[in-house]
């Protein structure tokens, strides 16, 4: 018997491009855009990879733990890397990559990511692309947590590297991802004798026997599954419109916030400010006396598919992570996460306030968009 997930015809080169295609317009670039046949890491590591190398002086922005990983790759590379790290909580501006280049007047390689969803900050793209453009050095963008929560421009901005993923605000699947690359990037990883070639992690390859070739013959069998979820996650996010789409997230954001300070029990936003607060993810701190991973674990004990879990890494027992991205930037999963997380504390001895907390989410949800949360 045949089956949908089984039986599929092979992607023609014409499918494949046509999908590229639309992340482009997805993306509002005029960039060379490469659709690669893994998760979003293939390409953030290939990027790099192919763009720095031993000459290489590289500003790395770290304000969560990708941009530690970026930086080990950079150096990695033999790159000379100069780490502007800022505290999780926070994002970076573009006053502090200014001071950066004036102290080290030789970076031509930028590294940031823009929404890092293990923290719930976002930065200021438009504003530090600017400030790159200024010193002329290349800049490689992690877009994989922001794009269709926020807006994601990389020619606008200046952005010669711009990695996304499906995964997350998309409502795709992980296991494919794309770049866009500028001109000026091509160039510099054909200067690059260190970049990969022959290789999985090769952008070169796709250059030279997919684009130059005029996107005829692909370089071997893709992923017929993620792709044609790749190209289902687009046409949904087209028809729902980008803007629409991105209005749910900052609306999912703003109620989670408010209505979690409104929950009481000692929960509070792990990013300080609102406007440093990423719409595809909202953390935040446990009181004092409470283990994060025991709380998300009671919260889930009873509402197992609630996206819901705790930080990562060192942030485990102090990070509540609410990730009302894509299917889940909606109202109910935004109740449903504070109603589990109040219940959670209730267990643990820990007083609050769900009247208070749904009242707060409403308000704020209505607020953001002009529709009350409970018919949103």
């Amino acid at each position: 018997m045949t089956h949908p997930f089984l039986d599929l015809a092979p992607l023609s080169a014409g499918r494949f491009a046509a999908i590229e295609d639309r992340v482009a317009r997805l993306l509002g670039t005029g960039q060379d855009v490469v659709i690669m046949q893994g998760e979003a890491l293939l390409p953030l590591e290939g990027a790099i990879r192919a763009a720095a190398g031993p000459g290489t002086v590289a500003l790395n922005i770290i304000t969560g733990p990708y941009g530690q990983t970026f930086g080990n790759w950079l150096r990695d590379c033999g790159a000379t890397v100069h780490d502007l790290a800022v505290p999780f909580h926070t994002a970076v501006s573009a006053e502090q990559v200014r001071r950066a280049f004036a102290e080290h007047p030789g970076i031509d390689f930028v590294s940031l990511v823009h929404a890092e969803a293990a923290t719930g900050n976002t930065n200021p793209v438009a504003e530090i692309g600017e400030a790159v453009r200024e010193q002329g050095a290349l800049f490689y963008l992690d877009a994989v947590a922001s794009v269709g929560a926020e807006p994601v421009l990389p020619d606008a901005w200046g952005v010669d590297l711009c990695v996304i993923g499906a995964q997350k605000a998309m409502g795709g699947p992980a296991g494919v991802s794309a770049v866009s690359v500028s001109e000026r990037a091509w160039a510099r990883m054909a200067a690059n004798p260190h970049a990969p070639r022959r290789s999985y992690l090769s952008l070169l390859d796709w250059k030279e026997r997919w684009i130059d070739g005029g996107r005829k013959a692909l370089l071997h069998a893709p992923a017929q599954l993620e792709m044609l979820a790749l190209e289902a996650c687009v046409e949904r996010i087209e028809a729902e419109g980008p803007e629409t789409v991105m209005a749910r997230h900052a609306s999912a954001a703003a109620a989670t916030r408010a209505g979690a300070l409104a929950l009481g029990g000692g929960l509070e936003p792990y990013v300080h400010e609102v406007r440093d607060a990423a719409p595809v993810a909202t953390t935040l701190r446990v009181p004092a006396g409470t283990d994060a991973s025991e709380l998300v674990a009671r919260a889930l004990a009873s509402h197992p598919t609630l996206p819901l879990a705790a930080g990562g890494g060192a942030l485990a027992k102090e990070m509540v992570r609410v990730n009302h991205y894509g299917p889940d930037a909606t109202p109910g999963a935004v109740q449903g996460c504070l109603a589990a997380l109040g219940a959670a504390l209730a267990e643990g001895g820990v007083g609050t306030d769900l009247g208070a907390a749904r009242r707060a989410a409403e308000s704020a949800w209505e607020a953001q968009s002009g529709t009350g949360l409970s018919g949103a």
